[in-house]
């Protein structure tokens, strides 16, 4: 197994996530201001979460991910996404979306929370996922994202080890295909 593979492999063993809650926990290589600096600026977040963003680091400013920026609107990924919270450099918190193939989930909105914490080896990430709907779908919704955020926290550790995802020529085992 490659080490991406590895990394993936740990980060779904490490991953207590439960009907209600998506949970992911990883150790990114960095000092504690240096992976606060990847989720709250623009450099940062091109250089693992999605080619584009709009952000406005205030607590309801912009956090919008937008993975295909040249989509027209309401197709471009996280758009309309609002920070909840922001204690630098520990805790972000923000609003979240369905992708478009879940028209009725993408009309309501789920919380993220990553939490930051020095550890030995680097900085640890805990990522919290919750405000599930009911019914299939939001199953669905659910599986997908408990994948997704396995992908960006491999990506973040990967923008850390390796360098800035080339967003023209991704690694696929970096990339969440639904």
């Amino acid at each position: 197994m490659n080490p991406l593979g590895i990394l993936l492999t740990a980060i779904a063993a490490g991953a207590p996530s439960t009907p209600d809650v998506i949970e992911h926990h990883v150790v990114v290589p960095a000092s504690l201001e240096a992976v606060w600096s990847r989720w709250t600026t623009a450099e940062g977040l091109t250089r693992f979460f999605a080619r584009s963003v709009n952000l406005d680091l205030r607590v309801g400013g912009d956090f919008e991910i937008l993975f295909f920026p040249e989509n027209e609107p309401g197709l471009r990924g996280a758009e309309g996404t609002r920070l909840m919270a922001v204690e630098a450099p520990r805790r972000l918190a923000f609003d979240w979306d369905a992708p478009p193939q879940w028209p009725h989930q993408r009309g309501q909105r789920t919380m993220v929370e990553v939490r930051l914490a020095p550890s030995e080896g680097g900085t640890r990430i805990s990522l919290r996922h919750h405000g599930w709907g009911d019914g299939p779908q939001w199953q669905e919704v659910r599986d997908y994202f408990d994948r997704a955020w396995q992908k960006v926290l491999a990506r973040l550790v990967y923008s850390f080890e390796v360098g800035p995802v080339n967003w023209d020529a991704p690694p696929p085992e970096l990339m969440h295909r639904g």
